[in-house]
């Protein structure tokens, strides 16, 4: 009895830590960082959960990414809260307590150890790098994923105590599962091979070594469909992900692998002393090669002294491969996005560093007998510190202006950052600052495509229109598309010049026929032209495509009006034109 309520107290305490330490993302907006691709203005999301919704949310690789189960929890969001961010982020919380929980009694389970189970499964509640992943609606994607993975886990020591395909196949569904929620989980087969190793010991030391390897070959084997599994996710992904991996002409390999090498080390840096935490991390200019050399360094010698430390500390190999491999398929090899890091990507990793943490200083402090009250005492300060420097972190999570103006503060060039402040002082009706940090963002990165666009729309409302035309010819020039193409149109013919603007617009709608605003354009294009008969039909293409588009009526009804109105008196109206 004493056993059972011991364990049901410390789950209320790790419950404790997660709802103060996250409690304050109630009140908090969705940000301008994938919360309205996801959430926000994702038609097939906001309509709650919908046999269309389900349909989209199989076929859809919207945002760059297949993982029909999030979509599925983004709709079940809308459905219970609507559009109220309070409850999507009450979600994430209930998640994050939900898998705090059960990594405690996962490694309990497997471990037999309460409280080193119930101090990793403390760190995992409160430490600053999984504040990203929590306060991020976006990122329920890491927080349902890691549902899946620890249950998956779960499930599958309950096979390994008793092996037969009732249990077996149980475990292969819910990794599936798992990576319909975010296929960062394709190294879950990895991760179970570290298990069988240690804590379920599945290569018993007493055995020869002709007799491990046969056991070995036998657990290989049973990780084929697992494998299976984790190969057609990652075909998926590559196939969702076309459009945002980068080239190598864009990113060399060799810089990528010099990245990965520091990025490995700094985040073990973050996880010991977790400042300057930002949502983004830009890539940098140029990779040091001495960084590169020491970081390559710094891994080789722990991967060594982990190998060496198997025999007698199995959790260091276990706990040190699991950081490495559970971050290799987002260490940036395979490069998507911008960042160098980031905060998300240590959710399911920095358990492997928290298990070594805590058992190697349980193995410290049995070996020199220290004074297990000041122990403890000293376990129950590292929480409070982190708890303290999460719940900071978490108030920068406040709105999108919060989130950027640290993210400036605390990184240097950053020009995602600077992009997505000026947006934000924008909707807030903030212009000059918007301004500045859109010109910001384009000069440190004058081939950032999303800051030139959005500098030109602020030049374009400004009634700038010669330094928005500049912008988009550039932006023609860095990322060719329809609405670039349909936007410097609009400019084009508030500077008269309807002829260039008129070969803009028809390739936009050649490059795009289901293009709204390309076809209504055009037809203010044409009414200026004098051909008000071709003009009502690209108003009514409009209109077929978007039926609620308001501008494509008022200027149908316009062109009709100008038909029958006397061609002697003339016909002069404000046409509605619209740019992104």
């Amino acid at each position: 009895m004493t056993a059972k309520r011991n364990v049901f107290l410390v789950c209320a305490g790790l419950v404790v830590i997660v709802f103060m330490v996250y409690w304050p993302t109630i009140g908090h907006q969705f940000v301008n960082y994938d919360d309205f691709d996801y959430v926000v203005k994702n038609s097939h999301v906001k309509g709650g959960i919908t046999l269309e919704g389900i349909r989209w949310a199989f076929t859809s690789t919207h945002a760059s990414n297949w993982h029909p189960v999030t979509w599925l929890s983004h709709m079940l969001d809308v459905q219970l809260f609507g559009l109220n961010a309070g409850g999507h982020h009450l979600m994430n919380i209930l998640f994050h307590a939900a898998n705090t929980v059960s990594l405690f009694l996962l490694l309990r389970m497997m471990t037999g150890a309460l409280w080193r189970s119930a101090i990793v499964a403390s760190l995992f509640a409160a430490h600053p790098l999984h504040v990203e992943s929590v306060a991020w609606v976006a990122e329920r994607k890491d927080l349902l994923s890691t549902f899946f993975f620890l249950l998956t886990v779960r499930v599958y020591s309950s096979y390994v105590k008793s092996p037969g395909r009732k249990r077996y196949f149980p475990v292969l569904f819910l990794f599936a599962v798992g990576l319909m929620a975010k296929p960062m989980l394709v190294t879950l087969p990895f991760v179970l091979l570290l298990l069988d190793f240690w804590p379920l010991n599945r290569l018993d030391e007493k055995e020869v070594r002709r007799e491990k390897a046969a056991v070995f070959k036998r657990l290989l084997i049973e990780k084929i469909p697992f494998l299976f599994l984790s190969a057609c996710s990652s075909v998926m992904t590559i196939i969702a992900q076309q459009s945002a991996i980068w080239n190598l002409a864009e990113i060399p390999f060799a810089d990528r692998l010099g990245n990965a090498a520091i990025s490995y080390v700094k985040y073990i840096g973050m996880t010991l002393w977790p400042a300057g935490l930002a949502v983004f991390y830009p890539y940098p200019d140029a990779v040091s090669l001495p960084a590169v050399l020491s970081a390559l360094l710094i891994l080789i010698i722990i991967s060594a002294g982990a190998i060496v430390a198997a025999g007698k500390f199995p959790y260091v190999p276990v706990g040190w491969f699991w950081f490495l491999g559970t971050l290799f398929p987002v260490i940036g090899i395979v490069q998507v996005g911008s960042q160098a890091m980031a905060d998300r990507y240590t959710y399911i990793p920095l358990t492997g560093i928290f298990i070594i943490l805590v058992w190697g200083g349980n193995e410290i402090i049995q070996r020199f007998r220290l004074n297990a009250r000041v122990t403890e005492l000293a376990a129950a300060a590292v929480i409070a510190i982190l708890m303290v420097l999460s719940h900071i972190q978490v108030l920068h999570w406040k709105d999108s202006i919060t989130l950027f103006q640290h993210a400036v503060m605390v990184t240097s060039r950053n020009h995602v950052a600077h992009n997505n402040l000026g947006i934000a002082f924008a909707q807030a009706g903030k212009i000059n600052e918007a301004s500045a940090h859109f010109r910001e963002a384009v000069r440190i990165s004058p081939g950032y495509a999303d800051a030139r666009h959005n500098l030109a729309l602020h030049c374009q409302g400004e009634g700038n229109i010669d330094e928005a035309i500049v912008h988009y010819r550039e932006l023609l020039r860095i990322r060719p598309g329809p609405d670039a193409r349909n936007n410097l149109a609009v400019a084009l013919m508030a500077k008269g010049e309807l002829d260039e603007a008129a070969g803009h617009l028809l390739k936009a709608i050649r490059e795009e026929p289901g293009n709204a605003r390309a076809h209504n354009n055009y037809g203010v294009l044409l009414l200026r032209k004098g051909d008000p008969g071709a003009a009502i039909s690209h108003f009514e293409t409009a209109l077929r495509l978007d039926p609620a588009y308001l501008n494509a009526r008022g200027n149908l009804e316009l062109a009709i009006r100008s038909i029958k109105d006397t061609q002697k008196r003339g016909f002069e109206s404000p046409f509605f034109l619209q740019v992104r």
